[in-house]
């Protein structure tokens, strides 16, 4: 029987190093892995996905902040992997074109697991955006004024859209205004729709995930954003009540 390729993943990962070498269902290696054993928190799991996207991801947890990972002893985990006994489950990612209006700055193509998130640029200086839902406009075509917006995945409502919106959900896109003062703060839409969000004025800094790559939004740039083609998929201790399936 063949071992299952295996890269560990996390800042204290050593400490379970030992654990995967002596397992016989397991092959240690450093690059082109089946399997990423995450250990650590959200954050080791957000960052293992974008290194080794599509990868399958086991994440055990090994920090106080940690809602996405296997709370259970690693030999535990380990041992139920190994016996084909983990859930295995597909989220939904999100790929973000960002069109600049300026030659200056090259388009870019960002894919985030959790949420991308347009924030004002100066932090005395709100933003105003235009959104359109496929081709509808939304807010009957009228700016909205705030801190900026987050799109988020079902896998990220529980993240920074919640708290902003204090609440969560389970199928579709949710989009969350920061600090606005329209009557609603968030809306919910079908993930078979493209998101069209104009910068009318800024600046702004678009980031993703917990990434530290970010990128600088200016006036009259455009953000296209749709469920990306691929999702994440991360095995759980047991079946989830509401997954954020693919399909």
């Amino acid at each position: 029987m063949d071992r299952m390729k295996t890269l560990l993943h996390g800042k204290e990962s050593g400490k379970i190093k030992g654990l995967v070498e002596d397992h016989p269902a397991f092959e240690l290696v450093k690059a082109d892995p089946a399997i990423v054993v995450c250990y650590g928190g959200d954050g080791t799991l957000l960052t293992a996905e974008q290194r080794w996207p599509g990868v399958p991801k086991v994440p055990i947890l090994n920090s106080s902040r940690g809602n996405r990972c296997i709370a259970r002893p690693p030999e535990e985990v380990l041992d139920r992997l190994a016996a084909g006994d983990l859930a295995r489950t597909s989220f939904t990612k999100l790929e973000c074109r960002v069109e600049h209006d300026s030659d200056a700055q090259e388009n870019r193509v960002v894919i985030a697991m959790n949420e991308v998130n347009v924030h004002m640029g100066n932090i005395n200086s709100a933003v105003r955006v235009q959104v359109w839902l496929g081709d509808e406009p939304y807010n009957g075509g009228n700016e909205i004024l705030g801190d900026g917006m987050v799109v988020s995945t079902p896998f990220g409502s529980t993240a920074y859209y919640n708290k902003i919106t204090r609440s969560e959900f389970y199928t579709g896109l949710g989009i969350a205004f920061n600090n606005t003062g329209e009557h609603t703060s968030h809306i919910v839409v079908p993930d078979n729709l493209t998101i069209r969000v104009r910068l009318n004025r800024g600046p702004a800094v678009l980031s993703f995930d917990n990434s530290q790559d970010y990128i600088h939004v200016e006036q009259n740039d455009t953000l296209i954003i749709r469920k990306h083609d691929q999702p994440a998929t991360i095995y759980t201790w047991a079946p989830m009540t509401h997954p954020s399936r693919d399909s």
